[in-house]
C-alpha cells in the first residue's frame, strides 16, 4: 500500500499541468575553477565505496585567514582504507590573490592535516582578531590556532576539543552570551570496517548491494564544548542539557535563534534518525523540543535521511526557516517558521518536493542570488552508491546535477534550468556561498567527491546590493549570533551572522543583501549577542562596510 506520501505526490503529478510562473531571468554562473588555480583533487577510499566512510565526506569553508579582505578557501581531504599512508592525502588552504585567482599555502600556513577529513568551520574563537579553523576527523578532530602573519598552530589537545570519533558536522555559537564562541560537534557512527556486512537488511539498494547504511551500527554522541576564555574548552554537554541519548547519525549542525528570544537554539539534521532542535532556555541549559516544534520529521511523521540543513528568512516575515536535504526517493524538506512557535512542513506547498526526488542532497544554501531582495535556495547533489548506475533508473545516477530555485515571492520556488554549470554531473558534498571575487554577488564553492572542486563565479546579477562585516566588542569578534535587519524601499530583510552551516563547512561571514533596485538602505537595526543594539539610517547601496560594536562604521 503506498503512503499517504507517495499517494500525495502522485496526486500532485496526475493533475492536468498547471504552468508554473516563470523565475526571475536566468543569471549564469560560471564554472572558473581551473583559471582560478584550484588545481587539487579530492580523496575518499576505494571507486566502488564498499564502506560508509568512504562515501559521506567532504566539506570546505570560505574564510579570510590572512585578513586583506579577500575570501580563502580551505578544503577538506579524505584518506583510504588501504593506503593510507602511500602518500597521505592532504586538506588544502588556497589564498586568494585578490585577482580572480589563488595559489596553495598549505605548507607555509602550518596546514595540510592528513586524517580522514569531514568537514571545518573557521571563526576567531580566541577572539584575537584572526580566524581560526577546526576540522573535523573519523578520528580526531584538530583546531588550528591562527597565530597571525600567515600561520597557523594546532592545539586540539590543549584547548581539549579533539574529539577521536568519526565526527561530521560542527558550528560555533556564543549560546551563553559570554564573549566568546563555543563549539557543538556532531558525531556519526562507530565505525568497523571488518563488521560492515554482517547486517544484511541495510546494505541493498533497489535489490543492488551497496555499502551498509548507518542502521546497520551503532551511533556516536555528540558534543558540546564551552570556551573558557583562555584557550581552553570544557565538555558541558550533559550540564547544558543536549546530551545525544540517542546516539543519532549526526550530520548538519546549526546555531541560531528561530523565536527571536536573544538565545542561540541548536538544530542538529540526524540521518535516518530524527532531527534535534535544542531550545536555549538561558542559564546555559537548552531543552530538546524538536517533536512540539516539527522539525523531528516530515509532514508524515516520519524520519528522513537528513545530510545538509540551513537557516534562512525566505519568507522575509522576520524569523528563520529551515531547510533538510535527504536522500533520493524522498524529498527536501521546507520548513516554514510560524512566527517562533515551531515549523511547518511546507515542501509540496512552496512546489519543491518532486523537484528532488531523483537526486541524493548534501551541501545547501538560502541566498539571494539575483538580488531581488528574497532569498533563493541551492542544493548540491550526487548519490551514495556508485552501483546504482547499473539500474539505468534515468535521474537517479551516481553524478548528478545541482540545483538552483529563485524564490518566486509568493512562497513558492521556480527551478531555474539552462545553466550549463550547475546542470553539469558531480558527486557533490558541501557546498558553500561567498563573495570571492568582491564584486557584491554570491559565488559558490563545491566539494566534490574524488574530484576537482567546483568555484562557480555569479556573473553579474541585476540589482543594488548591501554587504555588511561584523566586529564585536563586548560580543564575540566576529559577531556571530547578531541578528542584522536591513529596510530598503519599504521591504524589511533580516540576517543572522552563523559560524558553519550547509554540509560540513562555512560559508562567507559577512551578511548580504539583494535590494532590488533600490540603490539607498533606508535603515539597519544590529542586535549583538551582547544585547547591544546599533541602529544606522541611510546608507548607500552597493558597498561592502565593516561595523564594529557601538556603530562605528568603516
Amino acid at each position: 500500500m503506498k503512503s499517504p506520501l507517495l499517494w500525495a505526490l502522485c496526486l500532485w503529478s496526475c493533475k492536468a499541468p498547471v504552468p508554473e510562473p516563470a523565475p526571475a531571468p536566468v543569471q549564469v554562473f560560471v564554472d572558473v575553477s581551473r583559471q582560478a588555480g584550484l588545481d587539487w583533487q579530492h580523496h575518499s577510499g576505494g571507486p566502488e565505496k564498499w564502506h560508509i566512510l568512504e562515501a559521506k565526506g567532504g566539506g570546505a569553508a570560505l574564510l579570510d585567514y590572512d585578513g586583506d579582505g579577500y575570501l580563502d578557501i580551505y578544503l577538506v581531504n579524505g584518506s583510504s582504507l588501504e593506503r593510507r599512508d602511500d602518500p597521505p592525502w592532504r586538506d588544502a588552504l588556497f589564498r586568494n590573490n585578490g585577482k580572480g585567482g589563488f595559489a596553495e599555502v598549505t605548507v607555509q600556513a602550518g596546514l595540510g592535516d592528513t586524517s580522514w577529513g569531514m568537514g571545518c568551520v573557521a571563526a576567531d574563537y580566541d577572539n584575537d582578531g584572526d580566524t581560526d579553523l577546526y576540522l573535523t576527523n573519523s578520528g580526531p578532530n584538530k583546531l588550528y590556532r591562527n597565530e597571525g602573519k600567515g600561520g597557523f598552530s594546532e592545539v586540539s589537545v590543549s584547548a581539549g576539543v579533539g574529539d577521536p570519533a568519526w565526527s561530521t558536522g560542527a558550528a560555533f555559537g556564543d549560546y551563553d552570551r559570554d564573549g566568546d564562541l563555543d563549539l557543538y560537534v556532531a558525531n556519526y557512527v562507530d565505525f568497523d570496517p571488518h563488521l560492515q556486512r554482517r547486517n544484511r537488511p541495510f546494505c541493498q539498494w533497489h535489490s543492488v548491494e551497496v555499502f551498509c547504511g548507518p542502521r546497520s551500527l551503532r551511533g556516536a554522541a555528540d558534543h558540546l564544548y564551552r570556551n573558557e576564555g583562555d584557550g581552553r574548552f570544557s565538555e558541558v554537554t550533559a550540564v547544558a542539557g543536549v546530551e545525544d541519548r540517542g546516539q543519532y547519525y549526526g550530520f548538519a549542525v546549526l546555531f541560531g535563534d528561530y523565536d527571536v528570544d536573544g538565545w542561540p537554539d541548536l538544530f542538529i539534521a540526524n540521518d535516518s534518525t530524527p532531527n534535534l532542535l535544542y531550545h536555549n532556555e538561558g542559564a546555559g541549559r537548552f531543552r530538546e523540543v524538536a517533536l512540539q516544534a516539527g522539525v523531528a520529521y516530515n509532514i508524515e511523521g516520519k524520519g528522513q535521511a537528513c545530510m545538509g540543513a540551513a537557516f534562512g528568512d525566505y519568507d522575509n516575515d522576520g524569523y528563520l526557516d529551515l531547510v533538510v536535504t535527504n536522500f533520493a526517493d524522498d524529498y527536501n524538506t521546507l520548513y516554514r517558521n510560524l512566527e517562533g512557535r515551531f515549523f511547518l512542513d511546507v515542501t509540496m506547498k512552496a512546489k519543491l518536493a518532486d523537484k528532488s526526488l531523483p537526486y541524493v542532497g548534501w551541501g545547501t544554501c538560502f541566498l539571494d542570488y539575483d538580488h531581488d531582495g528574497d532569498l533563493d535556495l541551492f542544493i548540491a547533489n550526487g548519490h551514495a552508491y556508485p552501483q546504482i548506475d547499473r539500474l539505468r533508473l534515468n535521474e537517479e545516477t551516481y553524478r548528478q546535477p545541482a540545483q538552483l530555485f529563485a524564490n518566486l515571492g509568493d512562497g513558492t520556488f521556480g527551478e531555474v534550468k539552462g545553466v550549463a554549470a550547475l546542470r553539469e554531473r558531480r558527486v557533490s558534498r558541501g557546498a558553500c556561498y561567498g563573495d570571492y571575487d568582491e564584486d557584491g554577488d554570491l559565488d559558490l564553492l563545491l566539494l566534490n567527491l574524488d574530484h576537482y572542486p567546483t568555484l562557480l563565479r555569479n556573473e553579474g546579477a541585476a540589482g543594488h546590493w548591501f554587504m555588511l562585516r561584523l566586529v564585536g566588542r563586548r560580543s564575540n569578534r566576529d559577531g556571530v549570533g547578531a541578528r542584522v535587519s536591513l529596510s530598503a524601499g519599504g521591504r524589511r530583510q533580516v540576517r543572522e551572522v552563523i559560524a558553519g552551516s550547509s554540509f560540513l563547512g562555512g560559508q562567507d561571514p559577512r551578511v548580504h543583501f539583494g535590494l532590488g533596485p533600490y540603490a539607498r538602505v533606508d535603515s539597519l537595526e544590529v542586535r549583538w549577542p551582547s544585547g547591544a543594539v546599533d541602529r544606522l539610517y541611510g546608507l548607500e547601496a552597493d558597498r561592502h562596510l565593516v561595523l564594529e560594536e557601538g556603530a562605528s562604521l568603516r
